[in-house]
C-alpha cells in the first residue's frame, strides 16, 4: 500500500534560502528516480511564513526507507539541516482503506 511522507522544514532566515534551494532541488530530483517513488508536492504556509510542507508518496514504506537511509541522501540532508539550524521533521501516513475514517463508539 502506498505511503505518504510528510516533511516539514522551517526557513527562519531568508538569507539562507538561496543556499538552500539547490540542495532541495537536488533532493527532489534524486528522490524522483528512486525505486518506489510515486510523486511529491511542496507547499508554502500561508499563515506561517517560512514554513514548507512536502508530501512525498512512495509505493512502499520500505522504498522510502531505502532512500531515507541512503548515503547520498543523508549527505545532502545533513547540509540542509545545517543551513536550517534544526532537524527536518518527518511523519509517515498511509491511506485509510476506502477513504472512510473509522468511527469509534463511546458506548461500552
Amino acid at each position: 500500500m502506498a505511503v505518504s511522507i510528510i516533511i516539514r522544514r522551517s526557513v527562519k532566515d531568508k538569507a539562507i534560502a538561496d543556499e538552500l534551494a539547490p540542495l532541495i532541488v537536488k533532493l527532489r530530483s534524486r528522490a524522483s528516480v528512486q525505486p518506489g517513488f510515486l510523486t511529491d508536492q511542496t507547499f508554502s504556509s500561508i499563515d506561517n511564513e517560512g514554513e514548507y510542507l512536502i508530501i512525498s508518496t512512495w509505493n512502499l514504506l520500505e522504498d522510502w526507507n531505502k532512500w531515507m537511509n541512503s548515503e547520498e541522501r543523508m549527505v545532502i540532508q545533513s547540509q540542509v539541516d545545517e543551513l536550517l539550524g534544526e532537524k527536518t521533521l518527518y511523519r509517515f501516513y498511509e491511506a485509510i482503506v476506502g477513504g472512510i475514517p473509522p468511527r469509534f463508539s463511546t458506548d461500552s
